[in-house]
Order: C-alpha cells, then structure tokens, then sequence
C-alpha cells in the first residue's frame, strides 16, 4: 500500500469520517442479526462529538484517511468499557482490530486508570468474539435482546506491568 497505518488519539476532525466508516461497518453486523435499528447505524454526528469529548477514542489511519476506530470509558470502580471497535472492511484480518484493543486498553489504564475491560458483543459475531478472545477477554454473562440476539458480555482484568501471567 505504501503508506504505513499509525494510530492515534482521534479528534474532533475526524468525526465524520469515524461516523461514516461505523455506518459502512455495522452493515454486516445488522444483516447478521436483521435489524437494521441498531444504535452504531442510528447514532447521529452531535453523539459522536459529545463521545469523542468525554470517552477515549482511538483512530488507525491509512494517510489521511480513517480505517478502523475503538471507543472507551471508564466508570468510578474501574471498569472500562469498550465499545465500537471498526476497521474498514478493506483492511480487516490484517490484525488492525487487535493493534486497536491494545491501543484503547494502554489508553485506558495509562491515562484514566482502569483496573479491568469489559465489552460485548453478539453471540452469532464470531470474528469479533474470536478476536476478544485472542486478546485474553473471557465471557462472563449474557442478555437476551430484541430480534434474537443475545449480547455476550466479556471481560478481562488489566495486568500491571512486570507481573507474569501463569500458562503466558
């Protein structure tokens, strides 16, 4: 390709195109489960904004053009949630989704002291859930939601740097 894909904080310029490439994105995930309602396809510039405001939000860019995007908080105990983790459809199983997890969670425990990740996803998403997998996430309940799907909800705990993790 030539040009090489970093990663960084996104800001507020690069909304619309994070909007645009969530919209391309969840097409998949909404004929997977037919419902095409879904909060990623309704959500609209202003919540976008208002995200990229108050949570951490992280970009992979291909030049100026943005490829793949990842969400985060963190809540009063710790927790951070993960959310909306995209990569233009044209770049995926190149390992970007992976190079934005761990981007996200150093974010997240570096600059806004998270303890642990929790994120979720569909049950019938098996990239996705085979991606949080690989990356140490584990299933820890599920929540039955409207037109069959059941949100699987998996977490992981942060392990502070110099500590081995048994079987690592």
């Amino acid at each position: 390709m030539g040009t090489s894909v970093t990663i960084s904080a996104a800001t507020d310029q690069d909304a619309e195109q994070i909007l645009k490439l969530q919209y391309l994105c969840y097409q998949s995930e909404a004929a997977l489960y037919d419902d095409y309602g879904i909060e990623p396809l309704t959500q609209t510039l202003d919540a976008l904004r208002a995200e990229l405001a108050e949570g951490c939000v992280v970009v992979a860019r291909l030049g100026g053009e943005v490829v793949g995007s990842v969400r985060g908080t963190v809540d009063a105990d710790g927790t951070a949630k993960i959310a909306k983790l995209i990569v233009h459809p044209r770049m995926q199983r190149h390992g970007l989704g992976g190079r934005l997890l761990d981007a996200v969670e150093r974010r997240l425990a570096d600059e806004r002291s998270a303890k642990r990740y929790r994120l979720f996803t569909g049950h019938r998403s098996e990239v996705s859930l085979r991606l949080y997998r690989s990356h140490g996430y584990v299933p820890v309940g599920t929540v039955p939601r409207p037109r069959a799907l059941t949100e699987v909800t998996l977490e992981k705990e942060l392990v502070p740097a110099g500590v081995s993790v048994a079987g690592a």
